[in-house]
């Protein structure tokens, strides 16, 4: 037995039919004073609940953009401080590398009023040797500065070495630390005579160089004493400081005395140099 085909009703027409009571239903509401009555409780039940919940996502997306744009604001006041941090962290970096070159300029102004009765020139050391001392370096000044082979080289406290060979704009110059190099010295406190020898060897164990042939009869000489290039010799002008005894003792002889020299100069950290424009006119051999 065949069923009978339900009747259905097309859904726009229930759609229709929706819309039309609800328009019913405001107009009754708003024309027969329906506020107090059941047709309000019942709009009570569905669209007050509704309204909280609309009103709930709405203040939690109004929070949300708030912390976005608080947190938008907070990166760009944080890019702004880093920008500011780099900016600072530079001029401290420039102030202490003007400070540090102003300091390296008042040593050599101290130096230059050291030795007054000598002219001078400043150069800049522009390269060196391998290894880890300023044995033997080159310097920015030369012939067109006025600057000659055997000129005498001071920095720091004292007597760097002496320039050996020289180009239009630059120069050679040799170290007293270096192996070959030889200064005919006197104990400044008891005006006696040595030898002082460079020695790498012992700049690398003990940062001092060495000295030999100290006649020292009296045994005045000690440890501190400042030594300083003699008058005997044929290219140091006299009276500069080489470094300060650190140790002696007496040679098998029992005539002189041999030790170490601490060098007045730091050979390590080379950058300034003065160079003595006076030559050694006169002298003996070393």
């Amino acid at each position: 037995m065949k069923r009978k085909p339900r009747f259905k009703i097309p859904s726009k027409y229930v759609l229709m039919g929706l819309t039309l009571l609800c328009a019913i239903l405001v107009y009754a509401s708003f024309t027969m004073n329906l506020s107090g009555g059941p047709l309000n409780t019942a709009a009570g039940y569905v669209f007050i609940p509704m309204q909280r919940g609309i009103n709930h996502v709405g203040l939690w997306i109004s929070d949300k953009t708030d912390n976005l744009k608080d947190l938008k604001d907070v990166m760009e006041e944080n890019a702004k401080l880093k920008a500011q941090v780099d900016e600072l962290t530079s001029e401290l970096n420039t102030i202490k590398l003007e400070q540090y070159e102003l300091n390296n300029l008042r040593d050599l102004l101290d130096l230059d009023q050291k030795y007054p009765s000598y002219e001078k020139v400043a150069a800049n050391v522009i390269g060196k040797d391998a290894g880890n001392w300023f044995s033997i370096f080159t310097i920015d000044k030369g012939a067109k500065d006025g600057i000659e082979t055997d000129m005498n080289v001071i920095a720091g406290s004292g007597l760097v070495g002496i320039v050996t060979d020289v180009g239009p704009n630059y120069a050679k110059v040799r170290a007293i630390i270096d192996d070959i190099s030889k200064v005919s010295g006197m104990v400044l406190t008891t005006s006696d005579r040595c030898i002082v020898h460079g020695d790498l060897q012992e700049m690398n164990a003990n940062q001092n160089i060495l000295l030999t042939d100290l006649k020292d009869s009296d045994d005045e000489a000690q440890a501190g004493d400042p030594v300083v290039t003699s008058n005997i010799s044929d290219k140091y002008l006299q009276g500069i400081l080489i470094g300060y005894i650190n140790k002696m003792e007496m040679d098998s002889n029992n005539l002189t005395k041999s030790g170490t020299v601490t060098p007045a100069v730091d050979f390590e950290h080379l950058e300034e140099v003065l160079v003595i424009l006076d030559k050694k006119q006169l002298g003996t051999e070393e």
